[in-house]
């Protein structure tokens, strides 16, 4: 599935690493997505329970009530296999784990992949967004 497809089909986005820090790009391109229509949920150990700018923010991925469908990560590359870990062993599992630029590992890319997961990796979801003109 190319990002296009994606971003057209899903609308319900997980921010891993998101800071309530305006200068931080999680913060300013989870801001954006929702402006766009998309559903933002918030996942950081510090902001778990807090709401900032109407994004309901959550410790960690499994304490999310409902279904997510993208797993946007804004982690060190170092994080990835611990989080796709965590991604798989969800009850409601996600269809798309989506890392941003620089945010790299290729044995925890295998992992998503064979595990079904559709996973894209190195791609800004902002850029990809407003590039395709999505609407």
């Amino acid at each position: 599935m190319t990002t296009v497809e994606i971003l057209n089909k899903y609308k319900t986005i997980a921010v891993v690493g998101f800071s309530d820090n305006p200068d931080r790009d999680s913060n300013a391109i989870s801001l954006y997505m929702k402006e766009k229509g998309y559903n933002i949920i918030g996942v950081n150990p510090k902001l778990g329970g807090k709401t900032i700018n109407g994004i309901i923010c959550y410790s960690e991925l499994k304490d999310i009530p409902g279904k997510v469908e993208i797993v946007n990560i804004f982690r060190k590359s170092e994080a990835l296999p611990e989080i796709v870990n965590q991604v798989i062993a969800l009850k409601n599992r996600p269809d798309v784990i989506w890392t941003q630029l620089g945010v790299i590992d290729s044995g925890a890319k295998k992992t998503a992949e064979d595990s079904g997961f559709e996973y894209i990796e190195n791609k800004c979801i902002y850029v990809e967004h407003k590039l395709n003109h999505i609407k």
